[in-house]
C-alpha cells in the first residue's frame, strides 16, 4: 500500500529549522501502514530534511556550524552567475540533503527518544515550503 500526502510550512528564512515529527507521525497513521518505511522529501534546493535533537541549543548550532563550513560569499560560481545571495544555501541544502526515509514498525515511526524529523530553511529569505510526505508498506 502507498499513500501520500504533503506539509506546507512557511519558514523565517536562513537559519530557520521546524519539527515536522508530529505532522509526519499523523500522515503514517492515516496510512494504515503497520509496517514499511516513510520517505519524507522537501521539493526545492535551498532547504534541507534531516534529524536533530530539536532543542534550542541545536537549533542554534546547526546553521551556526554550516555557516562556518559553507559561509556567505560572492566567490561562488552561483553568485557570479546569478549575484541573489544564496550560493551558500544550495550548498548548504546539498550537504545536508532534501529527503530522508525512516521505518515505520507497528504504525509508529521508529525514531530515538531524542530524534525529531526538522526541515532547515537553508535560503536567505522566507519561503513557502513544500514537503512530501510518500508512506510504503502492509
Amino acid at each position: 500500500m502507498t499513500h501520500q500526502g504533503q506539509i506546507s510550512i512557511a519558514t523565517a528564512g536562513h537559519g530557520d529549522m521546524h519539527d515536522l515529527t508530529e505532522k509526519v507521525a499523523a500522515i503514517v497513521v492515516a496510512s494504515k501502514v503497520k509496517t514499511g518505511t516513510v520517505h519524507v522529501f522537501n521539493i526545492g534546493s535551498t532547504a534541507a530534511v534531516g534529524t536533530i535533537e530539536f532543542e534550542p541549543g541545536l537549533k542554534k548550532d546547526l546553521p551556526a556550524i554550516l555557516d562556518k563550513l559553507i559561509p556567505p560569499s560572492s566567490k561562488y560560481g552561483h553568485e557570479q552567475a546569478w549575484h541573489d545571495g544564496n550560493g551558500h544555501s544550495h550548498l548548504q541544502a546539498t550537504l545536508l540533503g532534501p529527503s530522508l526515509t525512516v521505518p515505520i514498525s507497528k504504525g509508529k515511526l521508529m525514531l530515538g527518544t531524542w530524534q525529531q524529523i526538522i526541515l532547515l530553511e537553508c535560503d536567505i529569505s522566507q519561503r513557502q515550503r513544500t514537503v512530501v510526505i510518500t508512506v510504503n508498506g502492509d
